[in-house]
């Protein structure tokens, strides 16, 4: 079996996370030394000048990266216009999932009133959103909730300083009006003498 590129797979899939040398072993059904010897196979091969990404551990994970001479590419790619932009779905899904996480998908689309993988999906690829846990119940469905970087995105310090939604401004301002009219009434009453 061409070990090589199993790895090269898992280690793509596994994503951030990476993968411990006991879990590439545990997948290939081999010893640690002989996963060692094929990451450290796969990790020769990236250092080619050639290739755009490698292969670093990281606090005992192994990880596939980008190269480090290749940032102002990168940079130039995340700050181009075109990468930047949501659609209209993924902001009405980043929307829902900023004011009501932790959510799941289910919930989303309640809302929404449409099916809601895709924009969940361009949501969690720029990292605005991610796992944050799994709802107790048939199936245990994935909770989403923002990230820091929805944070950066959006120029917030904290998701309190998010703008209120509308119903819950005018539920407020009822209960101000409510207030004010009982308070009215009170000094009507006490002006009377009742």
């Amino acid at each position: 079996m061409e070990y090589k590129a199993i790895v090269e797979g898992l280690l793509f899939a596994a994503g951030d996370e990476g993968l411990s040398l006991k879990q590439i072993a545990a997948v290939l059904d081999v010893s640690e030394e002989v996963a060692l010897d094929v990451v450290s196979a796969l990790k020769e091969e990236y250092q080619a000048p050639s290739r755009g990404i490698q292969l670093v551990e990281l606090a005992g994970v192994f990880q596939l990266t980008t190269k480090k001479e290749h940032a102002p590419y990168l940079k130039k790619l995340v700050e181009s216009p075109g990468s930047s932009s949501l659609s209209q779905a993924a902001l009405e899904t980043l929307a829902i999932i900023a004011y009501r996480q932790p959510i799941t998908r289910a919930e989303i689309e309640e809302i929404r009133g449409v099916k809601s993988d895709k924009p969940l999906q361009t949501l969690v690829a720029k990292a605005l959103v991610k796992e944050v846990g799994r709802a107790e119940g048939t199936g245990r469905p994935i909770l989403y909730g923002t990230t820091k970087e929805f944070l950066d995105y959006f120029g917030l310090k904290t998701l309190d300083e998010l703008p209120p939604l509308p119903e819950l401004q005018e539920e407020q301002e009822e209960q101000e009006a409510d207030l004010f009219f009982e308070k009215f009434a009170e000094t009507l009453n006490n002006s009377a003498g009742v």
